[in-house]
């Protein structure tokens, strides 16, 4: 990314992620290099099972005992994956945070929204409880619920409100960085868009940087400054937001893109573009560019070479053979 290395707030350099050992040994990331600005918005897209959340997860070193890192992340310049525990427990939560899918299942049941946002303030800020207790209401006050709602138990609120708390939670002590991913899983239209705008709005007034994960990238293109493209755990393609959604370089952005129909394109509302088939198994990953079994311009040598990131405007990178080529319309393969 065109970030200069000074203001750079994480780094990402080389990671990859395997589950399991030896011959059973499943790579779900693969060597992927990214950079986030301080008050930066990276949005990361592509199909289920590309690699987006172990990458998330990655990050704060979330990842079950079964999952072998390799590489570098860098927050702040201190490397996440060589932390002592003590210190990687004072960097979550404090230094960066996690809005999870799926509310219901990341809150406490038994236990009411107002004291499970108020734990890692007491954890982390090692305050009293009435200030914990009124930095709780001013959090709730921020992501537009009653301040009344503190003494709900989750199964008390909405999808909607439920989110609502877990970015308060996300909130709580003053990170500098939030990883939202897919925030607004299995909620309404409506709600997504409310809650999207709530996101972006938090995240300007207060300088903090994000990394938003979804399939949709329209949202992504709407709601962040840069796009990353994932595909069978690798970047395929990054670069600004708008030049990846609305000009891609690399033939899976080119899909994900059209897979949308386009408000007042009465041909794309009337028959949508897909992708035909699935993307592979990460145990047995097609040689070559991982992407050419169902890319509409492969050539022959797709299939036998990986490609890198390489430029495709400003600040616009792709790994794609036909960057900087004419493109040719007919698969060859």
């Amino acid at each position: 990314m065109t970030v200069q290395t000074a203001q750079r707030l994480l780094e990402v350099k080389d990671l990859s992620v395997t589950y399991g050992s030896g011959t059973r040994a499943v790579p779900a990331v693969r060597g992927v290099d990214l950079s986030v600005a301080a008050g930066q918005k990276l949005g990361l897209a592509g199909e289920s099972g590309c690699g987006k959340s172990t990458l998330a997860l990655a990050l704060l070193r979330l990842l079950p005992p079964s999952a072998h890192l390799s590489g570098e992340i860098l927050l702040g310049g201190e490397d996440v994956l060589t932390m002592k525990w003590g210190r990687l427990r004072a960097v979550r939560w404090a230094g960066a945070s996690i809005v999870f899918q799926g509310a219901m299942h990341s809150l406490n049941a038994v236990h009411r929204i107002g004291d499970q946002i108020a734990e890692p303030i007491l954890l982390h800020h090692r305050t009293t409880q009435s200030e914990a207790k009124r930095r709780v209401r001013e959090l709730l006050t921020h992501v537009g619920l009653p301040v009344a709602r503190a003494d709900a138990y989750p199964h008390e609120l909405s999808g909607g409100q439920r989110q609502r708390v877990m970015i308060a939670m996300a909130l709580a002590c003053d990170p500098r960085l939030i990883v939202a991913d897919e925030p607004t899983t299995a909620l309404d239209v409506m709600i997504q868009a409310q809650i999207l705008r709530l996101i972006e709005q938090l995240v300007a007034e207060q300088d903090i940087s994000l990394v938003m994960i979804s399939h949709d990238l329209a949202v992504l293109a709407d709601t962040c400054d840069r796009l990353a493209v994932m595909y069978a755990g690798r970047i395929v393609e990054e670069g600004p937001a708008r030049a990846v959604y609305g000009a891609a370089s690399h033939p899976y952005g080119r899909a994900l893109s059209a897979a949308f129909p386009r408000i007042g394109d009465s041909a794309s509302r009337r028959a949508p573009r897909g992708l035909p088939g699935d993307p592979p198994d990460p145990s047995a990953l097609p040689s070559g560019c991982t992407f050419h079994p169902r890319c509409p311009v492969a050539v022959e040598a797709c299939a036998h070479e990986d490609q890198a990131l390489v430029a495709a405007g400003e600040g616009h990178r792709a790994a794609c053979v036909h960057v900087g080529a004419p493109v040719r319309t007919e698969k060859a393969l």
